[in-house]
């Protein structure tokens, strides 16, 4: 089933033409659960990745050797959906609850798989074909692929996340790798992805408030404040639900290709390709929601209605403290290293 963005709650180049200027597309992925193949572009499904090419594997010196099982932590999911979907007393049984404690245990590799090299997880990959906002590979390839390591432990303050993304010709790869190495255990249970079909839907974006011209990024602050003002001397009226630039009509949350980068929970950074010096595009989004509460303006007309949990979060991916992860490239040459920033 398609997923279809509503309207937006106001017409934003009416109020500010200016704006027409800066419009432009994204594509909203709108991963859902479901069983996707290699043969499509998904979140947490199986790859297309040849059997003679090494997996992509972390390097670097961190310790690895304790966590949660991938596989403790995909049935501790479906123990948890199956029991709140249960009628008429929804939640889990007191059976389920002890094995919901033992899913949840972390467990310690000995041996070899203590050591490196660790494995990646796969966390997504997207063909072109499926998705108008991503941009051409470079040298013809069609098939963008994303992997992370699922520790944090990474960096000079050695917390911080390694990604590897991939680029190649789908239609080259003609034996794949039919059993993908996996971590014993990961650190974090929000690095796994439960599989997600995608259903792309591009949509019309504006840039983040604060990259504007500033004369316009004025005019759009005191039309917000005078809003909230307005709501809040009307009897009756939640300020929280007040239209607003930024969470209803720039940028849709949820995970997306192309188009603006938020920058909600810091100052705009400079995202210029380390190797060349240009600034770089804004290629892919990874959120730990597809809509939030407040005024849900961005919620797909086919789940109007829904509550937030769980139906918000089909990947069960995490980022951050339930943030999003925006990925940058660069423009000139896509084989230049990516970048990227936690909001």
């Amino acid at each position: 089933m398609s997923r279809t963005t509503p309207p937006r709650p106001l017409d934003v180049e009416a109020l500010f033409p200016e704006l027409s200027a800066h419009r432009g597309t994204t594509t909203r992925l709108h991963p859902r659960p479901g069983r996707p193949d290699i043969a499509t572009s998904s979140v947490g499904g199986p790859l297309l990745w040849p059997s003679s090419e090494p997996w992509p594997a972390c390097t670097e010196p961190h310790n690895h050797a304790r966590g949660h099982r991938p596989t403790d932590i995909h049935r501790r999911r479906q123990i948890l959906a199956s029991a709140w979907r249960r009628e008429p007393n929804p939640g889990p049984t007191d059976e389920e609850r002890q094995l919901l404690d033992e899913l949840d245990r972390r467990h310690r590799v000995e041996g070899p798989a203590a050591t490196y090299p660790l494995p990646l997880i796969g966390l997504a990959q997207l063909y072109r074909r499926d998705i108008p906002d991503l941009p051409a590979g470079p040298d013809d390839c069609d098939l963008l692929q994303v992997f992370w390591c699922p520790f944090d432990a990474h960096g000079p303050s050695r917390s911080g996340m390694l990604l590897d993304l991939r680029w190649r010709r789908s239609w080259e790869v003609t034996e794949v790798l039919a059993a993908p190495p996996l971590p014993e255990v990961v650190g974090h249970q929000g690095y796994v992805p439960e599989p997600c079909v995608l259903h792309p839907e591009q949509v019309a974006t504006y840039p983040f408030a604060g990259l504007l011209p500033e004369d316009l990024c004025a005019r759009i602050d005191a039309w917000e404040e005078a809003l909230e003002e307005e709501a809040e001397q009307s009897e009756g009226e939640d300020a929280e639900s007040v239209v607003g630039y930024q969470y209803d009509l720039s940028i849709p949350p949820g995970w997306r290709v192309g188009g603006f980068a938020s920058w909600h929970a810091t100052d705009p950074a400079p995202m210029d390709c380390h190797t060349c010096g240009t600034p770089m595009h804004l290629l892919l989004t990874v959120d730990s929601s597809e809509w939030d509460g407040g005024s849900g303006s961005w919620t797909p007309l086919e789940e109007q209605g829904l509550p937030p949990h769980p139906h918000a979060s089909p990947t069960l991916v995490t980022v951050g403290r339930w943030g999003e992860l925006n990925i940058f490239a660069c423009p000139d040459n896509p084989d230049h290293p990516h970048r990227w920033s936690i909001q």
